[in-house]
């Protein structure tokens, strides 16, 4: 699989091009947080970055060799997948996996498309573990990990509030090169 870029199909028709992403789309990337974070779901920051620190960080994550794709539709962002893999020399093996979908990405099959074209990255960067975040709450990004082999190893009960309302804070991993038979569930 090519890794720089690649067209997918959306459920309702539409293509997305999944690719790294560029300082030229931080603006893009900018408006689509913005967005979700007005919503005050799913997305761990209050606040989106200036222009010039996204730029920074965009060049940062390509620097130190770091996963930082683009979901592109219609010419601009409309989400974004991260991975930062372990600095330490004794979690180089990990990566912290963050994503999220703008409101006219999500529900048709954008969120699998850029997770499987995170975990081919994985697999090429030769990851043992990757692991994410994700709210109780949403159940369908819960479902899709789980379908995708990741695990629970831990909740976080009542850890974040969310439009006024507790909600629990999932821990889920996924191994390459093994099953993790001590999960929790």
């Amino acid at each position: 699989m090519n890794l720089n870029r690649y067209a997918v199909k959306g459920k309702d028709g539409r293509t997305a091009i999944l690719r790294p992403a560029e300082e030229t789309d931080a603006p893009f990337i900018l408006q689509a947080v913005e967005e979700i974070i007005r919503s005050g779901v799913f997305i761990q920051k209050e606040q989106k970055r200036t222009l010039d620190k996204e730029k920074e960080f965009i060049r940062e994550m390509k620097e130190k060799g770091n996963l930082y794709a683009v979901v592109e539709l219609d010419g601009k962002a409309a989400g974004i997948a991260r991975v930062i893999k372990g600095e330490l020399a004794m979690k180089r093996h990990t990566g912290l996996y963050r994503t999220w979908l703008s409101e006219r990405a999500s529900g048709v099959g954008f969120g699998r498309e850029i997770l499987n074209y995170t975990l081919d990255w994985c697999r090429n960067e030769r990851l043992h573990k990757l692991c994410l975040t994700v709210f109780a709450s949403n159940e369908i990004a819960v479902r899709l990990y789980e379908k995708n082999g990741f695990v629970i190893e831990g909740i976080q009960k009542e850890q974040v509030l969310l439009n006024g309302r507790f909600d629990d804070e999932i821990y889920m991993a996924r191994f390459f090169n093994k099953q993790n038979k001590n999960a929790v569930l």
